[in-house]
C-alpha cells in the first residue's frame, strides 16, 4: 500500500524539525574576544625609576672661631643675597677665669718674663760698649794705615771685631724683643675677662651665594666650635633629579638620554636630559632580600621654572626615561602575544576563526613590542587570548 501525500509531507517536515534541532545542538558558537589591528608608528623602551631632587650647589656656613653662635637671625625658607645678608652671629669666646694655682703660676710666669727683658736691657748695653769700641778701635787702625804706620792685616782685624760687634747688637736687640713679648704675653694671661669683653660683639657672617636658607642647624643660641655647621644655603630653581637604577639598567642608557618626570605634584610631565651616571654602584637589599647593584644617574630638567613652580630640595619623583624610540615601527600590544615553540606567536583573526602564527619580536615597550616578521600592518590580533581560543576556533568581535 503507498503512502498518502499526506503522510509524507508529515514525514518530510519531522525529518526537516529533527534535523534543525540536531544542527542547533552540536553547533560551536564562535568565542567573543578583543581585536587590535597591528599598525605602524611611533614606540619606545622605557626604564622606570624613582628619583630624588637635589639642588646642584649647596653652600654650608660654619663658625670660624670657637664661640657662641647667637640666635638666628635668618630662618628657613628666608632669601639671602650673596655678600650682603647676615645669616649668622658667632661672639667669639671669652678668656677663661684662672683658678689659684694657675694664676700663681701666671705670675711666676710673668716675673720671669720681666727678669728676662731687664736681662735683656743689660745685654744691649754691654753689646753697645762693645760697638762703641770696635768702631773707635777700626777707626784708629784706618788712620794708622793711611800714615803707613799699622799694616793692613792689622786693618782686616779691626773690621771684623767691628762686624762682630754690630751683630752682637743686633742679637741683643731682637733678645729684648722676644723678652718683651714674653712680658705681654704673661699679662695677657693673668687678665680677667671682663664684661665689656663677654658682651663685646661680634663676627657677622654673610651669605656665600645668593638663595635662600634651606637650613639651620639651631635656631637659639648656643656654643659652637671652630668649624662647626651653622647652616646651609642654595637656589632652589637650579635643580637636578638623582635616580636611583640597577646598574645594568644604568650601562644601557644613551649618553643624553631624555626622560620623562612624573609624579612631582604637578599636572603636567617635566622634561630632564642625563648628565651623567655615576661611576661607582653600591650594594642593597631589595625588599624581596636579593643584593642589588645599584647607581645613580643624574639629570638635569629642561623643562622652564614657571612649569615646574613648588618643586624643591629633596621631593620625591618618578621618571620614564627612554632608553630607545623610533618613530616608525610595526606594533602589536604585548598583551596579544605569548610564548610558542621557543618563541613568540598570536591568534590572526581571518574569515571569522582564529589562526596560531609565529611572529618575531625585536624592542618591547612597556604596552606595545616591535613585530620584525610574520606580521602585517593592517592585521588584527585578538588581545587578550583566553584558554577558549585555539586554532581555526571561530571568534566575533565582542561588542565595545
Amino acid at each position: 500500500m503507498k503512502p498518502s501525500l499526506r503522510t509524507i509531507i508529515t514525514s518530510l517536515v519531522a525529518i526537516a524539525i529533527f534535523g534543525g534541532l540536531a544542527f542547533i545542538g552540536f553547533r560551536t558558537d564562535p568565542v567573543p574576544v578583543d581585536l587590535h589591528t597591528v599598525d605602524r608608528g611611533p614606540l619606545e623602551v622605557l626604564i622606570n625609576a624613582d628619583g630624588v631632587t637635589r639642588i646642584r650647589e649647596i653652600y654650608e656656613v660654619a663658625a670660624p672661631v670657637t664661640g657662641t653662635a647667637r640666635r638666628s637671625p635668618v630662618r628657613v625658607g628666608d632669601a639671602v643675597t650673596a655678600g650682603e645678608t647676615v645669616v649668622a652671629v658667632v661672639q667669639p669666646a671669652a678668656s677663661p677665669i684662672l683658678d689659684a694655682r694657675s694664676r700663681a703660676e701666671a705670675e711666676a710666669v710673668l716675673h720671669e718674663a720681666i727678669a728676662a727683658l731687664a736681662a735683656s736691657d743689660a745685654d744691649i748695653m754691654a753689646a753697645r760698649e762693645e760697638l762703641n769700641y770696635a768702631e773707635s778701635n777700626h777707626s784708629r787702625i784706618l788712620r794708622l794705615v793711611d800714615r803707613g804706620i799699622a799694616s793692613i792685616a792689622a786693618l782686616e782685624d779691626s773690621g771684623r771685631q767691628l762686624a762682630s760687634a754690630e751683630a752682637a747688637h743686633d742679637a741683643a736687640l731682637s733678645r729684648r724683643e722676644m723678652a718683651a713679648g714674653g712680658v705681654d704675653r704673661a699679662r695677657a694671661t693673668l687678665d680677667e675677662p671682663t664684661l665689656s669683653d663677654a658682651t663685646s660683639c661680634c663676627m657677622e657672617l654673610r651669605a656665600p651665594a645668593t638663595g635662600v636658607v634651606l637650613s639651620i642647624d639651631t635656631i637659639s643660641a648656643r656654643p659652637v666650635q671652630s668649624g662647626a655647621r651653622l647652616l646651609t644655603i642654595g637656589d632652589p630653581s637650579d635643580l637636578e633629579i638623582v635616580a636611583d637604577l640597577l646598574s645594568a639598567d644604568a650601562v644601557r642608557l644613551p649618553a643624553d638620554a631624555a626622560a620623562r618626570v612624573e609624579r612631582w605634584g604637578g599636572e603636567d610631565a617635566l622634561d630632564a636630559t642625563l648628565r651623567q651616571v655615576e661611576p661607582i654602584a653600591r650594594e642593597e637589599v631589595s625588599a624581596l632580600g636579593i643584593e642589588e647593584q645599584r647607581a645613580d644617574a643624574i639629570f638635569d630638567l629642561t623643562s622652564p621654572l614657571a612649569d615646574r613652580a613648588g618643586l624643591g630640595e629633596g621631593y620625591a619623583v618618578f621618571l620614564r626615561i627612554i632608553r630607545w624610540r623610533t618613530e616608525d615601527a610595526l606594533r602589536i600590544p604585548i598583551s596579544a602575544t605569548f610564548r610558542h615553540d621557543d618563541g613568540w606567536a598570536t591568534f590572526v583573526a581571518v574569515d571569522g576563526t582564529a589562526k596560531l602564527r609565529p611572529i618575531a619580536l625585536g624592542r618591547m615597550g612597556e604596552l606595545l613590542a616591535e613585530v620584525t616578521g610574520g606580521l602585517d600592518a593592517g592585521e588584527d590580533v585578538v588581545l587578550h587570548p583566553s584558554d577558549k581560543v585555539g586554532d581555526d576556533v571561530p571568534i566575533v568581535a565582542r561588542a565595545e
